[in-house]
């Protein structure tokens, strides 16, 4: 059974468990995979509970400075997993890129694996896409500066963001309109930040915040001009993995 830990945001653990489900489409009930979605969406703000240079400002134990609200957020995700272990799964997904700057210290608490999406999504980007290609990244700000993507693509590609003024006033926004559930402003916002990365010829573009691909899906054009195979899902991704892992249980 999968166990997917989600609440970061709602939406984003709908749409995970959404396309869990259509890449193993049934005849029949049974056909489909057993998962269990705990949606913990009590779960500390996790850009918001990040320190402002992460991962350069870590004490002399390679602690982060901002420990405490760090031991929020982490006693929060341990007590999910582990009511996803007692609950018999035999693996667990979270489908929120921001969380994995707390993976380490959760999966040594966890007797279960944790599939590791930001790391799902480099080995996928390395089969498709050469060496020291271009490629963008679409994130929140905590995600950007705990660099849970920089440290799996730096060796092997060059990663490109939005300037300060396209992550306020395009991605920022974007993420939250979709959390808010207004899809259409999602949509508008985010196009300027995407147009941007592909201008400069980035090869494939990563939406690194679980609410992005919804915003950039409802874009109908995209749809007929082939962007989509421009863009990475690391929903998607973590999906497929994750019925692989399946499957072989």
């Amino acid at each position: 059974m999968i166990g997917i830990l989600g609440g970061m945001g709602t939406q984003a653990g709908l749409d995970f468990c959404n396309k869990l489900a259509m890449i193993n489409r049934g005849k029949v009930d049974q056909e489909y995979p057993l998962f269990i979605l705990y949606n913990k969406s009590d779960i500390p703000g996790r850009p918001e509970s990040i320190s402002i240079h992460a991962k350069s400002s870590s004490n002399k134990k390679g602690e982060p400075k901002n420990l405490k609200k760090y031991n929020k957020v982490l006693k929060s995700l341990i007590i999910g997993c582990r009511s996803l272990e007692k609950s018999g799964c035999k693996f667990i997904v979270i489908p929120c890129n921001t969380a994995h700057y707390w993976y380490d210290d959760l999966q040594e608490r966890i007797r279960i694996p944790i599939i590791n999406m930001p790391k799902e999504v480099f080995l996928h980007t390395r089969k498709v896409c050469k060496k020291n290609s271009k490629i963008g990244l679409l994130a929140t700000e905590g995600t950007l500066k705990t660099g849970v993507y920089k440290k799996f693509f730096d060796k092997n590609f060059e990663l490109i963001i939005p300037n300060n003024k396209l992550q306020t006033n395009s991605v920022n926004k974007a993420i939250k309109f979709v959390k808010m559930g207004k899809i259409k402003e999602a949509e508008k916002a985010i196009k300027s930040a995407v147009k941007y990365l592909m201008k400069l010829k980035c090869k494939k573009i990563i939406l690194g915040c679980t609410e992005l691909p919804i915003a950039i899906f409802a874009f109908k054009s995209f749809k007929k001009i082939k962007l989509s195979k421009i863009f990475l899902d690391p929903n998607l991704m973590l999906a497929h993995v994750s019925m692989k892992k399946y499957l072989k249980k």
